[in-house]
């Protein structure tokens, strides 16, 4: 569309139309070239009308999605030519590179502006990745109230409930009756843009407990409030970890949940679309830790960037990599004797490393969910045991014949059958066993469960072949 547009010139209001009559995204659901281009396009002519009225009517998720594909000269104009139609909630849905360049290109003023139209989680989270000199930039811009609310929750630790709560809810006198919580919502005009229940405090702003907006609506005007509290209704501490906290909903089906002080006072409360996000940041970063790579790798950094940052696990499974191979320095006699020795050995470490990865994700991931505890690590070490050897013994078969079939050395498939089966042992034992022990040490083990694991079956498998090989060849 752009290619047909005189570039010095605003988009014509037939054009206007067109794009506003065409989907932001095709069939696949990415976005359309036609209106990137045309976005683009009215960045570089300054044209505030047709972003305003294009951009402006964009869902925070598709506005995150456009300012990501477009290039990084056009992000800082494109918000700063819509001003208040910018919706700041957009830039919580980009990657963390492209927010922090955003952020630190843009002027304070517009930031703080932005800042005060979104709810405390939301500029919690907006603000708590950039650089602590930019951020407190930004927090000068705004009125006090807001800004000591704002510092208050970034002062909470990083992944706990005090930093994903908003501080926006609504807590009323547990002796009112229905009618005056009802006036009160109805007359008060700041109230949160969406809430799923109501909180009894007393006078001192400490928890009493929740009331949920089907019961409210459900009972009579003259009906007293503490008739209708559920004093036992789950909450968290601002101190809780953010991954316990969406363990939590997902345990007990919340919807949201109150965050009380170390005091028992109400001072926030956490909603489903923050865990939500949680889940995923977890996801992701576990994703990534299993795969040696660091959590705060996004798609849009720089070659530079990523390769520091990969760097340090591939040293370290370079030096366990040496490890592995000077098994093979201590055969090197028995595989100058037979080459069949030395073709077939990597086939055993590979197949112990495959069952062992297997092993180790589902053993990482219900460390994650608390599923793998105490009460059940002796039954699942056991069963994991017992799958290594069922496969062991399979897989021994198969690359027993082949081994024969293809070396024709009488002997050689049992060799390789037996040290299979080991390293099949081998490796769904240290799969499980190595995260557990990480766990208890206090290390994470989706960070360091992969490199140690894959030493164990290589080391095992390239020993057990070997070393059976020796034994049944009368090798020296």
């Amino acid at each position: 569309m752009a290619d047909d547009v005189d570039l010095a010139q605003p988009v014509a209001p037939e054009e206007l139309s067109a794009l506003d009559k065409m989907p932001m995204r095709d069939d696949a659901g990415d976005i359309r070239p036609e209106f990137v281009e045309a976005i683009s396009h009215a960045v570089q002519v300054a044209d505030t009308a047709f972003l305003k009225e294009i951009v402006g009517e964009l869902h925070e998720a598709d506005l995150g999605d456009l300012i990501e594909a477009l290039d990084a000269d056009e992000r800082a104009p494109l918000i700063e030519l819509t001003g208040a139609d910018f919706d700041f909630s957009a830039l919580n849905e980009v990657d963390d590179t492209v927010r922090e360049e955003l952020l630190e290109e843009l002027e304070p003023e517009t930031v703080a502006e932005g800042v005060r139209e979104l709810d405390s989680d939301d500029a919690v989270e907006l603000l708590e990745g950039v650089d602590e000199e930019v951020q407190d930039e930004i927090l000068e811009k705004l009125p006090l109230s807001e800004r000591v609310a704002l510092e208050r929750s970034l002062d909470y630790p990083e992944n706990s409930a005090g930093r994903r709560m908003q501080t926006e809810f609504i807590s009323v006198p547990q002796d009112w009756t229905v009618g005056q919580a009802i006036d009160y919502m109805r007359e008060t005009p700041d109230l949160p843009e969406r809430f799923y229940e109501i909180y009894a405090v007393d006078q001192w702003q400490r928890w009493q407990g929740a009331i949920s907006l089907d019961a409210l609506l459900r009972a009579r005007r003259p009906v007293s409030l503490a008739d209708l509290v559920d004093e036992d209704r789950r909450r968290v501490s601002v101190v809780d970890d953010q991954e316990e906290v969406a363990r939590m909903f997902g345990k007990y089906n919340l919807v949201a949940a109150p965050v009380v002080d170390i005091d028992n006072r109400l001072v926030g409360v956490i909603t489903i679309d923050d865990v939500v996000d949680v889940i995923e940041e977890e996801a992701d970063e576990d994703l990534k830790a299993l795969g040696g790579v660091t959590s705060d790798e996004e798609l849009s950094d720089n070659f530079w960037t990523i390769a520091k940052g990969r760097f340090a696990w591939l040293l370290v499974n370079l030096a366990t990599a040496f490890i592995a191979s000077s098994v093979l320095g201590l055969f090197e006699d028995q595989l100058q004797q037979m080459v069949a020795l030395a073709v077939l050995a990597p086939i055993v470490a590979s197949q112990g490393g495959n069952a062992a990865t297997q092993t180790m994700t589902v053993a990482v991931r219900a460390l994650a969910t608390r599923q793998l505890n105490p009460n059940n690590a002796l039954r699942i070490v056991i069963r994991e045991g017992l799958v290594g050897l069922i496969n062991g013994l399979a897989f021994a078969v198969i690359t027993g014949i082949a081994a024969y079939a293809w070396f024709k050395t009488p002997g050689l498939g049992i060799v390789i059958g037996l040290a299979m089966i080991c390293n099949l042992i081998a490796g769904a034992l240290g799969g499980i066993l190595i995260p557990m022990v990480l766990e208890r040490v206090k290390a994470d083990p989706a960070v360091a469960s992969g490199t140690f694991v894959t030493t164990v079956t290589d080391v095992v498998g390239f020993f057990a072949f070997l070393g059976i090989a020796t034994l049944w060849f009368g090798l020296k």
